[in-house]
């Protein structure tokens, strides 16, 4: 390896150097706060490192990954989601019993998995990320471990996305077992040379569909999703609907892209639907929930939906603008989901045993803390796709992208399922504005520095690039600028290198 090639690696060195740390701090010495406050620096300087790997980009290190300024743009989202989550889980995990220093350990190897699955290039390199992303959430999922909520959601969270794994896993042994190979870019010689598929090839897609169509809880796979929500830790959920979710969908984007896959007309169709369900079920079943996480779960699934017309836009006519808007939509979407658990954290009180997910853990909450419940509001509606935020301008991006590629079906959907969420967004806002009732109890005491900070900065978020989103989009279509080029040169580095499977 070659100088440029360290440089390439960088973020990756960075946090995986921090975890060593960690483990070595957490052997000889437990203390909390100082491993939370490791985890923060850690989070800073790969966020730090970032610009300084971008001039050797795009860059083959190994036939496994592919490094580029679309996965700079990801590992971006990735610490800076990590970061966040960091700084909500101090004071909520502070009043608790266990050992709690491992919990930052295992959020950092679960962003190095998602790191590793936004530059995947092969097979091999996109299971090893997963599964490193994957078995760290299924702990995290877990905590804390004295309550029941946390272990039922983290044992059912095992189950069932160890059942997606192994059949993403049986998917790709039938793709390698017509095509003889695991790399995407020579995959792209076989999918797009002419050739009908084979009943060998279609079925492992199929079975790579599904294990995707779970990781992204789709309908009609997302029967875990509100209840792993409802029952993780706030902070916890919001990590997995933004990374774990962000992941998967960075890999299935370069999937698409380098492979061509979509290009299969059943496949196309069977995305389609997924991508209306989602729109459709997600939002009539959050009109039927009471519980805020439940609530912002099926949203998630909604919005998962939408954002598969990008994906679908990329395999038609007009590959660019698909890109740009899912890289715009899952920069917004990470925002305002982040932000939105970050409230429910906030409110939660751990002596009470559970998370303010109740309705009523919300009434009058404009009365007594206007300024949260105002940074709550502009959540919602930046989830609802009001004009002046980030939210508004993504889903623009999205119907746009959706004309331009003449795909009419799904922007009927878009429509339908923004007008049911924008129901159910508000009514969590008019519970805000209700006058409280004592008999609930008290609301929990107001949230640390580094709490307020992390909510603050994602509302100026939402609202600064709502009113003027263009540093964003410029910071997507530099990121997508090398994406394009990826397939043809990572074939060339990669036979260069030796090859392999």
């Amino acid at each position: 390896m070659i100088a440029a090639d360290w440089i390439a690696l960088l973020p990756l060195m960075v946090l995986s150097g921090a975890v060593a740390i960690q483990l070595l701090v957490v052997s000889f010495w437990r203390r909390h706060g100082l491993v939370a406050w490791l985890t923060v620096i850690a989070f800073g300087a790969t966020l730090a490192s970032i610009p300084f790997a971008l001039p050797v980009l795009p860059r083959a290190v190994t036939p496994l990954f592919w490094f580029d300024r679309y996965g700079a743009f990801f590992y971006t989202l990735f610490a800076a989601a990590g970061l966040v989550t960091t700084l909500l889980s101090y004071r909520y995990l502070q009043r608790r019993r266990g050992d709690l220093e491992e919990y930052y350990i295992l959020l950092a190897t679960a962003t190095i998995g998602a790191m590793a699955m936004a530059s995947a290039a092969h097979f091999a390199s996109f299971l090893l990320g997963l599964e490193l992303l994957s078995i760290s959430l299924y702990v995290l999922v877990g905590y804390p471990e004295e309550h029941h909520a946390p272990l039922e959601a983290a044992l059912k969270y095992l189950l069932l996305s160890g059942v997606a794994s192994t059949t993403m896993l049986f998917g790709m042994a039938l793709i390698y077992l017509d095509t003889g190979t695991l790399e995407f870019a020579k995959l792209a010689t076989v999918l797009r040379g002419g050739d009908a598929a084979s009943l060998y090839l279609v079925v492992g897609n199929t079975f790579l569909l599904a294990g995707i169509a779970f990781k992204l809880s789709l309908v009609p796979f997302h029967m875990w999703t509100p209840d792993v929500y409802e029952g993780a830790p706030a902070p916890v959920s919001g990590y997995l609907a933004t990374v774990s979710k962000g992941a998967v969908f960075a890999l299935a984007l370069r999937y698409v892209v380098d492979t061509g896959a979509l290009q299969s007309a059943s496949l196309y169709f069977v995305v389609s639907a997924f991508a209306v369900l989602s729109m459709v079920v997600g939002n009539l079943l959050a009109l039927l929930q009471q519980n805020v996480k439940r609530i912002l779960a099926y949203s998630s699934i909604a919005h998962m939906g939408y954002l598969l017309i990008a994906l679908l836009v990329v395999s038609s006519a007009a590959p660019t603008i698909g890109v740009e808007t899912a890289l715009v939509y899952l920069a917004a979407y990470f925002a305002m989901t982040l932000g939105a658990f970050a409230v429910v954290t906030v409110l939660s009180r751990a002596e009470a045993g559970r998370d303010a997910d109740s309705m009523a853990d919300y009434e009058g909450l404009f009365w007594r803390r206007p300024l949260l419940a105002a940074s709550f509001a502009v959540m919602l509606l930046s989830l609802a796709g009001i004009p002046l935020t980030l939210g508004f301008i993504a889903k623009f991006y999205l119907f746009s992208a959706g004309v331009e590629g003449a795909r009419w079906v799904l922007l009927w959907a878009l429509i339908v399922g923004s007008g049911i969420g924008l129901f159910y967004y508000l009514r969590i806002i008019f519970a805000m504005t209700r006058q409280h009732d004592e008999s609930v109890g008290e609301i929990a005491p107001h949230g640390s520095l580094a709490d307020r900070s992390a909510i603050v900065a994602l509302t100026l978020v939402l609202l600064a690039f709502g009113i003027y989103p263009m540093p964003l989009i410029e910071f997507a279509r530099t990121a997508m600028a090398s994406f394009g080029a990826a397939t043809a040169a990572a074939r060339v580095a990669t036979d260069v290198l030796g090859g392999g499977l």
